[in-house]
């Protein structure tokens, strides 16, 4: 597959195009039917229960070019300070689908840029992510639930694009032993969330596989 720029007349046509195929480039980039209809319902459940991997690091390097394909790609340099699932090593690299920024190229102008909705980077930010499985045939990967599985870590407090809108909603947790501020934070609604206790929970969950075992579950 080939994307390419539309001439100057058409690029209206091109961005309705691409709006009407969002679904199509979010099962290209590794979600599954259910994973790319429900991407903005994601609370912290599905965040863990899709992840294959989630880490903690800085952001180091910000790339991006077409695959042999010609799919563009945004690629990510990520220095590991924390690792929660997945074996991630010191450093951790991934392609997530669409070019940085409009680019120049053999006479053309390529204009599919990260789509609305989906993560973008910066160098030096500090980040928790919820990573899913790259797409089996291009290798492509972003977050579970796009925007929504990336956490910026600023002054010690975690928050999404959303400012944490809908994390825990219909979210139930009979673990024992929570903290006052886990206790809280599960009950809270769009706000930034205090990184130790956060990433606590989320490392009891995946140690004691709240998912599998019905101990983290979304409430009916």
């Amino acid at each position: 597959m080939t994307l390419t720029a539309c001439p100057r007349a058409a690029r209206g046509k091109w961005r309705v195009t691409l709006g009407r195929t969002l679904l199509s480039l979010a099962l290209l980039a590794g979600f599954t039917h259910a994973q790319a209809a429900t991407v903005i319902q994601s609370n912290l459940a599905d965040l863990i229960e899709q992840s294959e991997r989630i880490l903690i690091g800085t952001v180091a390097d910000v790339t991006d070019g077409f695959t042999d394909a010609k799919v563009p790609y945004t690629e990510v340099t990520i220095n590991v300070t924390d690792s929660v699932r997945g074996d991630n090593g010191r450093t951790y690299t991934f392609r997530q689908f669409g070019l940085k920024e409009p680019r120049e190229m053999d006479g053309r102008t390529y204009l599919v840029t990260t789509p609305d909705g989906w993560p973008t980077w910066s160098k030096q930010e500090t980040v928790m992510l919820f990573l899913n499985p790259p797409a089996r045939y291009t290798g492509l990967q972003t977050t579970v639930g796009l925007e929504l599985g990336k956490l910026r870590l600023q002054a010690g407090r975690l928050t999404n694009a959303a400012r944490n809108q809908g994390l825990f909603r219909d979210l139930r947790v009979t673990a024992p032993g929570l903290s006052e501020a886990q206790r809280e934070m599960l009950a809270s609604e769009g706000s930034a969330v205090d990184f130790n206790p956060f990433l606590s929970l989320v490392r009891r969950a995946v140690d004691e596989r709240w998912i599998e075992n019905g101990v983290m579950r979304h409430e009916q």
